[in-house]
Order: structure tokens, then sequence, then C-alpha cells
């Protein structure tokens, strides 16, 4: 029998990259996606992967038990989330019940229904908070001091995983994976934001796009090194342990636009905004993927430039 992936957040870009590189290994599996938005992407086009797509509301217990009874994963990766910091500081409620209760339905029905399964746990790099220089590049061991609702949400989720690995046996590994991008990424985020904004500015023959705070420094990764690590985790990561994803390297934002100038032959005069400065934000963010590469043997592979070409050449299409 083919082993069967169980992807939620199945319309996001992650989820597309995952399946990319499952058909790069050409492995004979079967993927099945559950979202509330239909995948832009076809479910045809994989000659060794077969997927299937259903529309699920993942806060509807009934519904999503349903799924799982009839599918049975041996791999469950959980991607769905309200993955936007800046809306976690507008809508802080609706963020924080939908990124914790949808979980805690996946822990409840996969345990009832005694599924084996293994569960990778996606968490983010702002449970760390604001980290001081000296302690840079974070590992997995340093404190959590999430400073959004956002980050409280994923704190929550990594607790929970705890409890049902300690108290209920289940398989569960977790990350806290660092800012990825890559071609299909949402302009609501950072750098697909900046590079939207840019391809705009040079259609109208202007030089000045609207930015927050570009003098924050992110450690940026790939998205098709990101899903590369989740495999290698589900095959090799420890159940119970947390594993950064992260490039190991640091860029503040105002560099990542002169990058992007470069590469499209523009000048650009990013202006701050004050309504796009977020109310607290972490100053510095580096990690280190040690743990992960002792686990694994991962590293990242894909160069920054290349990632920012790929993107501009994928929002350039649209």
């Amino acid at each position: 029998m083919k082993e069967r992936y169980l992807i939620t957040g199945f319309s996001g870009f992650v989820a597309k990259h995952f399946i990319d590189y499952l058909e790069k290994l050409k492995l004979k599996v079967e993927v099945y996606g559950i979202d509330l938005q239909r995948p832009s992407f076809d479910l045809l086009k994989f000659k060794h992967v077969t997927c299937f797509f259903e529309q699920v509301n993942l806060i509807e217990r009934d519904q999503l038990k349903s799924v799982i009874e009839r599918i049975r994963p041996n791999y469950l990766l959980h991607l769905a989330s309200f993955s936007s910091v800046a809306y976690s500081w507008r809508e802080p409620s609706e963020s924080f019940r939908n990124n914790t209760n949808i979980f805690l339905n996946i822990l409840e029905i996969i345990n009832e229904l005694e599924v084996n399964c293994r569960i990778l746990s996606v968490g983010s790099s702002e449970e760390y908070g604001n980290i001081a220089e000296e302690d840079l590049p974070i590992k997995e061991s340093h404190k959590l001091v999430p400073t959004s609702p956002y980050a409280v949400a994923r704190v929550a989720q990594e607790m929970l995983s705890r409890v049902y690995v300690d108290g209920y046996g289940l398989d569960i590994v977790m990350t806290r994976s660092f800012n990825h991008m890559g071609p299909g990424q949402n302009q609501q985020f950072v750098i697909s934001g900046f590079i939207n904004k840019i391809l705009e500015a040079r259609k109208l023959n202007q030089n000045a796009i609207k930015v927050g705070d570009i003098s924050i420094v992110r450690d940026f990764v790939d998205v098709r090194d990101v899903v590369r690590a989740y495999y290698l985790l589900f095959k090799n990561g420890k159940c119970g342990e947390v594993y950064n994803v992260c490039s190991g390297r640091s860029v503040m934002l105002s560099e990542v636009i002169s990058i992007i100038s470069e590469i499209m032959e523009v000048k650009i005069n990013p202006q701050v905004d004050e309504a796009l400065i977020r109310p607290i934000d972490n100053r510095v963010i580096k990690g280190s993927y040690q743990k992960l590469k002792d686990a694994t043997d991962w590293s990242p592979q894909i160069p920054l430039t290349q990632t920012l070409k790929d993107m501009i050449i994928s929002l350039g299409q649209k």
C-alpha cells in the first residue's frame, strides 16, 4: 500500500512546494489535501504523486474526523493557520482561536481513532520573541518569549504537542520555522510584498514604495529548502523534539530591498509608513540549524539572491 500524506492548509504556497519535492524524489505516494479554499495548482500534473483534495473546515470536528478516519494517513503535515503576524494584531481573538483550536481538533481525532500517524507540527521563530545580540544564533534551548498574538498561538500549539506526546504517546515532531519565502508566496508577506510594490512602481515609472520598519533583521530561508527539511523530519526527526528550520544567516530588510532593486535594475526610494509598523517587533532574528543538521544532515542550499530572482519572475508573470 502506498504511503499516505495528509496536508492541512493545502492551498497555501508551502503545500505545493512540498508536493513538488515528493515528485522530485519520484515517490509513489498519495497526498490528501484539505483546506477551506481550492488550490490554484493542477492536482493531475504530477507523474508520481497522486493528489486528492477536499474542502474541509478544520474547526468542524465531525467533518474533520470523517476525513481522517477515511484516509488514516501515515504522515500529517499541519500547515493550516492564520500565518500573518500583522493579521494577528488586527484580529487577535480570531487568529488565536483558529490557530489553536484546529490543531487541538487534529490531536484529539488522531488520538481517538488510534491512527498510526507521524504529525509534523509547524511552529515559528516568532515564538522566541526579542533576542539579545549576544544570544545569537538562536538555538532550540532558548526560552520562549512570544511578542505577538500569532506567536502566543504558536507556543500554545507546541505545548499541546508536548502534552499529547507525553500524555497519549502521539508521534509528533515540531519545528520552529523561520521566515520562509519563495515563488508563489502571498503578497501579504514582507518580501513578496516588497517585490510586488517595486514591480508596480516600475510599471508607473515611479521609484517610491511605502514600507514599515526596514531596519529589522531576519533569517530568511527558501521554501524549497524548508519542505526538504519537513520531509527529512518525517523520516528522521525524533518524536517530541523541536527543530529550527532556518538559513543560519541574517539580513536587514533594507538590504533585501537593495538586492531586489539591483536584480530589477531600478532605483527605489523606500518611504516609511507608520501605519505599517507593528506595536512590537522582534529586532534581530538569526537561527542555528545545527540540531536539524545533526538529525537529518539537512542544510540550506538555495542562496537569497536566487530566491529573490525566482520570486520576481513568479510575481512578474501575474
